[in-house]
C-alpha cells in the first residue's frame, strides 16, 4: 500500500526504494502487480448490456457492410427488456466498429411554405428493384417517404400528390436533381431557362409550384433531403432489411411502405431535429398555414399521347397518411 501511495504522489522507483528501504526490483515488482490488478476486470459483476451483446453482435454482422445506429438498436433491445442507457450501448457498438464523423454541411434556411426538396434513393437494382421517393419540407424538416419499384414519370407524379396530401398543402417551389422525368434540356433557352418535361411542367402549373434544379454535380444543394436520406437508410431500411434477412426474407415495397408509415409517424417526424432543435411535427404545424391549398386532382391539358397514366393511390395499411391537426396536437402533448 505504501508503494502504491508514494507512486501516486509522483515519486519514482529510486525515490520509493530509498524512502522505504527496499530494493528497486522489489518496488518495481509491486508496482507492476498493482497495475495488473487495476487492469483486471471485476469478476462476478454483470453489466446491464451483457445479456444483449450476442444479439447486438449478430445484428451488426447481419447488416454488414451497412452500419446500424445505436438509437435504432436501442429500440430493439428495450423491447427485449434492456433498461440501461444509450451511452453504454454506444460504447459497446464502438468496440465493434469505429464510426467516422460526418462531414459538416452548410445549409440555407427557407421560410415556412417556401420549399420542398425531392430525391430518389436507390436500395436495390436488378430483377427486384426497390427505390424510395423522399420529400422534405425546407422549414419544418417534415418528411414523406414512399417505396416504389420504378422511377418513371407516372410514379413520380403520383408520389408528389400523396406527399402534398401528407403535408396538408403545396409549397411554392420544389427542388430537384437533373433527372429526365423533370428536365429534358438544362439551360435550353438560356442560363437558368430550362426545358422541362411537358407533362411534369403541366403538373407543376396545376399545383402552383415552381420547379428548381440543383447545380450540376452539386447534390448537396438540397442538403436537407440528402441528410434525411442517410437517416432513412441507417435508422429504417438497414434495421428492417437486416432483420428480414436473418429469416431469409427480402424486403419488398409493400412491406416497406407498411412499416415506413408508422416509422414516420412515431419516430422520424417526432424526433428532435439536430439543426432546428425542434421536432419536424412541431414546425409542420407552423408551416401548414403557409402552404398552398391542395387543388383538384390533376388532369393534363396535353395531347393524350403525352399524358402519363397515373398509378392508383397506394394502400399501405389502415393508418391514414394525413391526420387532422388535433391528432398532431395530441401527439405533442403526450411527448411533453
Amino acid at each position: 500500500m505504501e508503494i502504491r501511495v508514494l507512486a501516486r504522489q509522483g515519486l519514482g522507483i529510486r525515490e520509493i526504494s530509498r524512502e522505504l528501504g527496499l530494493s528497486r526490483n522489489t518496488v518495481r515488482k509491486y508496482l507492476r502487480s498493482c497495475a495488473e490488478q487495476d487492469r483486471a476486470p471485476r469478476s462476478g459483476r454483470t453489466q446491464k448490456l451483457d445479456p444483449f451483446k450476442t444479439y447486438l453482435h449478430d445484428r451488426v454482422r447481419a447488416a454488414h457492410p451497412a452500419w446500424l445506429p445505436a438509437t435504432a438498436l436501442l429500440i430493439e433491445i428495450r423491447a427485449m427488456g434492456y433498461d440501461g442507457g444509450l451511452t453504454r450501448l454506444r460504447v459497446y457498438l464502438r468496440s465493434l466498429k469505429s464510426i467516422k464523423a460526418p462531414e459538416p454541411l452548410v445549409r440555407f434556411e427557407t421560410d415556412p411554405g417556401q420549399q420542398m426538396q425531392v430525391d430518389w434513393i436507390v436500395f436495390r437494382r436488378g430483377k427486384l428493384p426497390l427505390s424510395a421517393f423522399v420529400a422534405t419540407l425546407g422549414y419544418s424538416r417534415a418528411s414523406y417517404v414512399e417505396f416504389v419499384t420504378d422511377e418513371r414519370l407516372p410514379t413520380l407524379l403520383g408520389c408528389h400528390e400523396r406527399a402534398f396530401d401528407f403535408f396538408g398543402g403545396v409549397p411554392r417551389e420544389v427542388l430537384y436533381d437533373n433527372v429526365k422525368t423533370v428536365v429534358i434540356g438544362r439551360d435550353a433557352y438560356g442560363p437558368g431557362l430550362h426545358r422541362y418535361q411537358p407533362a411534369f411542367l403541366d403538373f407543376a402549373k396545376h399545383h402552383g409550384f415552381v420547379p428548381r434544379l440543383c447545380k450540376p454535380y452539386r447534390a448537396k444543394t438540397k442538403g436537407k433531403v440528402e441528410r434525411f436520406n442517410g437517416y432513412l437508410r441507417r435508422s429504417f431500411y438497414n434495421p428492417l432489411a437486416s432483420r428480414l434477412a436473418q429469416d431469409r426474407l427480402s424486403l419488398d415495397a409493400t412491406t416497406a411502405n407498411a412499416e415506413v408509415v408508422r416509422w414516420l409517424r412515431d419516430v422520424a417526424n417526432v424526433r428532435i431535429h439536430g439543426t432546428t432543435g425542434q421536432s419536424p411535427l412541431e414546425r409542420l404545424l407552423l408551416e401548414q398555414p403557409k402552404l398552398q391549398q391542395l387543388p383538384e386532382p390533376w388532369r393534363a391539358n396535353l395531347p393524350s399521347a403525352s399524358v402519363p397514366t397515373m398509378p392508383p393511390p397506394s394502400r399501405f395499411d389502415d393508418t391514414p397518411l394525413q391526420h387532422q391537426l388535433s391528432v398532431y396536437q395530441a401527439l405533442l402533448t403526450e411527448a411533453r
